[in-house]
């Protein structure tokens, strides 16, 4: 753990810009790795198997699997916050005991999540307007995915793990390998045995569970006291309490982002296969921008908590102005490069023109607002460092969750076309941003606001908002 120390005196002392970079580049680095693992599936089936088996894959399978995900992700981040506390405080019994309780738990919560998921593809498919020409595609490739859900969380939830006690390194590792595992195999099951998109599906779980037996593996030959023993699984109830209880905010605020992009993805759909197409091609493309600015709302979080815990209020405040600042320029840019290559960055999913066409529109429209999101992320992840994440994530849900609703029950029905759907985007952003700044203003100018409580900054959440 002496790295930890080494990397706090120098965010407490060291160039403001450059230790929030220090933290930011590797925090993107993950991510993309972590995106390439995604858009494997997309870009391969959309190239060697046109747009309809890509709307299979990438439309409403693609929120539907990211429902599951994030909501896992926010899930794991509890186990990896109680391991942390109790491996910092050399309480080697509790660690044992948490590490078991939260593999044994994700091993459950997997197998629930396989089994309900498999019987209800079909009954959520339907019921979210997936069109026909794609139905029986989409409920194979969801369904094969759905098999592979223990492994998944297993491989989330034994990262978490290594990260919380500082091994952030060989999961990333793992990470990288499986991507590329992913990749060759989607090209042997996809155009070598030409397996359509069940090819896809079974190369996606092939890779999880390679990446999960690699995680378990590397616990279980750990020497550690997070040592994996598999004749010691079993759950301990207060401690999953405890871990649910930091993890469940965290997993209900995914799953409440991505309530209103079903209810999208249901007029997505109604608009037809070219639209579900292009819309899950930009929903890929779009990652680049949303890893980055999640990973700057990340290094906010670890430098506004350090600081705050080593009473540097000035430090704080300076440093949300020069995250605001490269965040800004960094969106400038993403935002240009994804305007102008648009056909480029299309045709390497789709050779469709039709698709290609609205593609353009979209990425025409989008990228351009991007600007109005930055001030979310880089606040909130300010708020939580400082251990005030309640009312953050309320704002954050009121804000992009409650204004798309609204527009998309209210406005869409009236008018149903591909601009008027987008506008709910930049709209909650807009609301959302004004929403941060009013508070973050208000709540920086409170008397008593700065207080050095170690204990209230210790539980802030590191999660960033995708919205």
């Amino acid at each position: 753990m002496e790295n930890i120390k080494t990397n706090k005196n120098a965010i407490t002392e060291g160039v403001i810009w450059k230790q929030l970079l220090i933290f930011f580049f590797p925090l993107l680095f993950g991510a993309f790795f972590q995106q390439m693992y995604n858009m494997a599936d997309t870009i391969i089936v959309g190239r060697y198997l046109g747009k309809t088996a890509l709307s299979a894959v990438g439309g409403s399978t693609g929120k539907i699997i990211d429902v599951i995900v994030y909501f896992s992700i926010g899930i794991t981040s509890g186990a990896s916050v109680i391991i942390a506390q109790y491996y910092g405080a050399k309480n080697y019994i509790h660690t044992q005991r948490s590490v078991h309780t939260a593999i044994t738990f994700s091993a459950l919560f997997g197998l629930t999540v396989s089994v309900v998921g498999f019987i209800l593809t079909p009954t959520i498919l339907k019921a979210i307007a997936t069109p026909d020409d794609i139905l029986a595609q989409s409920i194979t490739y969801l369904r094969i995915y759905f098999i592979g859900m223990i492994p998944n969380l297993l491989y989330n939830m034994g990262a978490a793990v290594m990260r919380a006690v500082g091994d952030s390194k060989r999961p990333l590792i793992f990470l990288i390998i499986t991507c590329f595992i992913n990749i060759a195999l989607d090209l042997l099951f996809v155009v070598g045995l030409n397996m359509g998109v069940a090819g896809a599906a079974l190369a996606t779980i092939l890779s999880q569970l390679i990446s999960a037996t690699m995680v378990i593996t590397a616990l279980a030959t750990s020497k550690d006291c997070y040592r994996f023993y598999i004749n010691h699984l079993g759950i301990r109830p207060n401690l999953l309490l405890r871990m649910l209880r930091i993890g469940l905010p965290a997993g209900i605020q995914s799953l409440m982002f991505n309530v209103p992009n079903i209810l999208l993805q249901f007029y997505v759909n109604l608009l037809g296969t070219d639209t579900v197409a292009a819309w899950s091609t930009y929903s890929k493309i779009e990652t680049v921008f949303w890893m980055t600015i999640a990973s700057f709302g990340t290094s906010m979080t670890t430098f506004a908590g350090q600081n705050y815990g080593a009473g540097r209020k000035d430090r704080v405040m300076k440093s949300v102005k020069e995250c605001l600042a490269m965040a800004f320029a960094a969106t400038v840019v993403i935002s240009a490069l994804l305007y102008t290559f648009s056909p480029q960055l299309f045709s390497l999913f789709i050779t469709d023109p039709d698709v290609i066409s609205i593609g353009i529109t979209i990425m025409h429209f989008l990228p351009p607002m991007f600007v109005f999101y930055v001030c979310i992320e880089v606040l909130s992840g300010t708020l939580r460092g400082t251990g005030n994440s309640f009312k953050p994530m309320l704002l954050a849900i009121s804000g992009v969750c409650l204004p798309r609703i609204l527009w998309l029950a209210i406005v869409v029905p009236k008018k149903q076309t591909l601009i008027t759907i987008l506008v709910t985007f930049p709209l909650s952003w807009v609301i959302t941003t004004v929403l941060f700044i009013a508070y973050f203003l208000h709540y920086t100018k409170k008397r008593g606001w700065w207080k050095n409580d170690l204990s209230k900054a210790s539980q802030a959440s590191t999660e960033s908002v995708k919205a």
